[in-house]
C-alpha cells in the first residue's frame, strides 16, 4: 500500500513536472499550435468518453433521473455533447474577452498567449462542469450545435477556397516551366479523381431494379458542378485558374459522397449498407481529422491573413494611414505594435469546430457508434453534407465571377 501511495506520488509529480515545462515552453510563435492541441485533447477526450463512460453515466442520478434507463447510446451522446458544451464555453469566453484586441500593448494580449498552466486547469474544471449540469441544458446546446456546425462548414469552405487560390497564385507566380507542369498534372489527377469517384458513386448508390433518382440527382450535379467549374476558370473574362477547380470538383464529389454514404442503413438505394461500420467509421476520422486540418490551417494562416482574420486596425487589413507617428521611441513602437489577426475570431473558429465535431461523433444526434452501430448516419447528416457541397460551389463561382461584376471592389 505503502510502494503504491509513493509511486502515485511520483508519477503525479512527473506529470505534473512535465506539464509545466510544456506549457512554459510555448511561445508567441507558438500559441496558436497549443491551442489547435488543445482541440485535439478534447476530440481524444470526447472520443474515449463515448466509449467507456456509459456505464458511469448511468449511475449519476441527475443524469440518468428516468422511470426507464435509456439505451447506451443516449448515454454515449450525452457524454459528447458534455464534452463538447465544456470546449465551446472555453472557446468562447476567450472569444468574448479578447473582443477590440488592437495591439500588443493591451493586457488581454499576454492572456491569450500566456498563462497555459491556468488554462490547461480551467478548461479541465469547464468540462468537469459540464456533467454537473441537467439534462435540459445539454439538449438545448445539442440543438444549437446543428446551426453552429453549418457556420463552421461555411467557414471551412472559405479556408478551403482560400487555400486552392493561394496555391495556384504561389505556383503561377514562379513563372517556371516545372510549376506550370505540376499544376497541369495535379489539376489532371484531380479531376481524374472526380470523374471516376462518380462512376462508383453510380455502381454504390444507384443499385439496378431500384428507383433511386434522389441519388443519382445528387451525382449528376456534381458532375454538372466540375463542368461548370473549369469552363467558368478557363473563360478569358475570368483568366483564373484550373487547379483550383479541379481540386474543388474533387472536394464536391467527395461531399457527395460522404452524404451518400450517410444514408440509413436500411435505404434500399445505400449500396454500402453491408459496409456499414467499416464505411461510417472512415467516414467519421475523415471528418474529424478535416475539422482538425481546418482548424490548424486557420490557426497557422491568421498570422499572415489579409481579410479572414485580420482586425481593422492592423496593416494586414488594408490600412494606409500609420497607427503611430513616427518621431515615436522603438519601445514606444515595441509597446504599441498592432496583432496581426482577430483574437477574438480566432476563438470562435475553435467554439464552432467544437460544435462540428461534437455532430459528426453522435451523427448529428441521429445515432452513435458502439458495439458495431454506424456513427453519422442519417437523412440530417445526408443533407448537411449535400447542401454543404452546393454551398462550396456557388461560394466558388462567386470568387471568380464577383470581381468582374464588381470591379471597383477589392475580394
Amino acid at each position: 500500500m505503502w510502494a503504491a501511495s509513493c509511486l502515485a506520488s511520483c508519477c503525479a509529480s512527473c506529470a505534473c513536472n512535465a506539464c509545466t515545462t510544456a506549457v512554459s515552453g510555448i511561445s508567441r510563435r507558438s500559441a496558436r499550435i497549443a491551442y489547435c492541441g488543445l482541440f485535439s485533447l478534447s476530440l481524444i477526450v470526447a472520443w474515449v468518453l463515448r466509449e467507456v463512460a456509459a456505464p458511469l453515466l448511468e449511475k449519476i442520478p441527475w443524469i440518468n433521473h428516468f422511470h426507464e434507463t435509456p439505451s447506451k447510446e443516449w448515454f454515449e451522446t450525452d457524454a459528447v455533447l458534455r464534452v463538447s458544451l465544456g470546449n465551446f464555453l472555453f472557446f468562447t469566453t476567450l472569444a468574448v474577452l479578447m473582443i477590440g484586441v488592437k495591439n500588443q500593448r493591451d493586457p488581454r494580449d499576454s492572456i491569450h498567449h500566456g498563462g497555459w498552466m491556468m488554462k490547461m486547469i480551467s478548461w479541465c474544471l469547464v468540462v468537469v462542469f459540464m456533467f454537473f449540469l441537467p439534462n435540459e441544458a445539454i439538449s438545448l446546446y445539442e440543438k444549437s450545435s446543428k446551426f453552429g456546425s453549418g457556420l463552421f462548414l461555411l467557414i471551412q469552405v472559405v479556408l478551403l477556397l482560400d487555400f486552392v487560390h493561394r496555391w495556384s497564385d504561389t505556383w503561377v507566380g514562379y513563372d517556371e516551366k516545372f510549376w506550370y507542369i505540376a499544376l497541369f498534372v495535379i489539376s489532371l489527377v484531380c479531376y481524374v479523381g472526380a470523374f471516376a469517384f462518380s462512376g462508383l458513386l453510380f455502381h454504390w448508390f444507384t443499385p439496378s431494379g431500384e428507383d433511386c433518382g434522389l441519388n443519382t440527382f445528387f451525382i449528376i450535379m456534381s458532375l454538372i458542378f466540375a463542368f461548370v467549374f473549369a469552363i467558368v476558370a478557363l473563360h478569358p473574362a475570368v483568366n483564373g485558374s484550373i487547379l483550383p477547380a479541379s481540386v474543388v470538383s474533387l472536394y464536391c464529389m467527395y461531399l457527395c459522397y460522404t452524404g451518400l454514404a450517410s444514408e440509413p442503413r436500411d435505404y434500399e438505394c445505400n449500396g454500402l449498407h453491408k459496409h456499414s461500420k467499416a464505411v461510417s467509421t472512415s467516414t467519421l476520422s475523415f471528418g474529424l481529422l478535416t475539422t482538425v486540418l481546418s482548424v490548424v490551417y486557420s490557426a497557422v494562416r491568421a498570422g499572415s491573413s489579409t481579410t479572414l482574420l485580420s482586425p481593422p486596425s492592423s496593416p494586414r487589413a488594408g490600412g494606409e494611414k500609420p497607427l503611430l507617428p513616427l518621431d515615436k521611441s522603438d519601445g514606444e513602437e515595441k509597446e504599441f505594435k498592432p496583432v496581426s489577426y482577430s483574437y477574438s475570431f480566432f476563438h470562435l473558429i475553435f467554439s464552432l469546430a467544437s460544435m462540428y465535431s461534437a455532430m459528426l461523433l453522435t451523427g448529428w444526434t441521429t445515432s452513435v457508434g458502439g458495439s458495431g452501430k454506424p456513427v453519422d448516419v442519417g437523412w440530417p447528416s445526408v443533407w448537411v453534407r449535400i447542401i454543404t457541397g452546393w454551398a462550396t460551389a456557388a461560394l466558388y463561382i462567386w470568387s471568380l465571377v464577383a470581381p468582374i461584376m464588381f470591379p471597383d471592389r477589392e475580394f
